[in-house]
């Protein structure tokens, strides 16, 4: 078997687990700024007006220092390579209902992963 030569490509990761937001309403806002550059998507969530969009901003700058501190990256290059929201555990709660029933209330959490890479 001959050595085949592995390139591995510099990239930064930060992820948020468990968030108390559905995972459906943080994917409207990832949607927004997935391939673009960092500092213009940390614009575009900063005046973007949904819930995601605070939770979002502030992983995106953990993001970006962790790639400045941790990998020796340039801040000025980096672009968001993989951005995505996955469903969390369910908090189950009951409310009660007309006639004595209870009614079963779902608390969606989500799991938030920004991947960074650096454009050449």
């Amino acid at each position: 078997m001959e050595n085949q030569e592995v390139v591995t490509e510099k990239r930064a990761v930060a992820t948020l687990n468990n968030a108390r937001i559905s995972s459906r309403k943080v994917k409207i806002v990832a949607d927004l700024i997935r391939g673009k550059d960092a500092n213009e998507a940390l614009a575009i969530v900063k005046f973007t007006p949904k819930a995601a969009s605070e939770i979002i901003e502030k992983l995106l700058k953990s993001a970006m220092a962790n790639a400045e501190n941790n990998h020796n990256m340039n801040v000025a290059k980096l672009y968001i390579a993989e951005i995505y929201a996955n469903q969390g555990p369910t908090l189950k709660r009951i409310r009660p209902a007309a006639k004595g029933s209870a009614v079963r209330i779902r608390k969606r959490t989500s799991h938030i992963t920004i991947v960074l890479k650096e454009r050449d």
